[in-house]
């Protein structure tokens, strides 16, 4: 593949997102506390996320080495930052939750599993491909260390956030209760705030068109569950704080 078609197809993707965009504002992802047996066959939760998510890092490698072994530095550290993410996801992350008794729609999985798996092969194939020309001094260029500020910074927030949330359940296996404390008491889901602004960090520290496509999907698929969760907060606690905003403090 050259890299026109290449680019074009990123660019077709990046527009899908946003098309798609509009329509997950009405229809919410039947998992978590959204879970539905609606959309069919279900598995458990936590072999779920596994099967989910192991694919992004699985497509990434794969498709980074299949030319051969890049020797630039920068190149390695974007690829063990995407993957030190979705290990934690696929492995670590699971492992915490607790969701006993808790299933996922196999659909769910499946258009997951396809999602990963495009980006994990088009941010794999770009890196390997020797087109992003990343000069030896890429390392000190203002983009790439923002990106990475902004990319760990986003992933504390994320992990903070979820660490936070796991906790809550800890003695209520069962039910969910309001969060609060730090970021929570702006916005519902810091979260997925952190996992916004990671892969923002990542799109500016690759300064390439599949890191940018992957952050405009986040977004896309993140702010209107950000929104579904706030909305469901709200609907099943009536003492839930008024003045929080589901996703960006004082803003949305």
């Amino acid at each position: 593949m050259d890299q026109q078609t290449f680019n074009l197809l990123m660019l077709a993707w990046i527009a899908l997102a946003i098309l798609l965009m509009p329509v997950q504002l009405f229809v919410t992802a039947p998992y978590g506390r959204h879970a539905s047996r609606r959309w069919g066959p279900v598995i458990g939760n936590r072999l779920g996320w596994v099967i989910m998510e192991i694919v992004s890092p699985v497509a990434l490698l794969a498709a980074f080495l299949w030319g051969g072994i890049p020797d630039t530095g920068v190149i390695w550290v974007c690829v063990a930052l995407w993957i030190a993410h979705y290990m934690h996801r696929a492995i670590v992350f699971p492992l915490r939750i607790r969701t006993s008794g808790k299933h996922i729609p196999v659909a769910i999985v499946l258009s997951a599993v396809a999602f990963n798996s495009i980006n994990g092969w088009a941010n794999g194939f770009y890196l390997g491909s020797g087109w992003g020309g990343y000069p030896p001094g890429w390392g000190s260029d203002p983009r790439f260390i923002i990106g990475i500020a902004v990319f760990l910074a986003g992933a504390a927030i994320n992990l903070w956030a979820d660490g936070e949330l796991i906790a809550l359940r800890k003695h209520r296996e069962s039910h969910y209760t309001i969060p609060h404390g730090g970021l929570f008491e702006k916005v519902s889901c810091p979260n997925h705030l952190g996992e916004i602004i990671e892969w923002c960090g990542f799109a500016i520290a690759c300064w390439n068109l599949p890191a940018l496509a992957f952050a405009v999907w986040t977004a896309a698929n993140l702010i209107p569950r950000a929104l579904s969760h706030h909305r469901w907060y709200a609907r099943e606690f009536p003492d839930y704080p008024a003045n929080r905003k589901a996703l960006v403090p004082y803003v949305l």
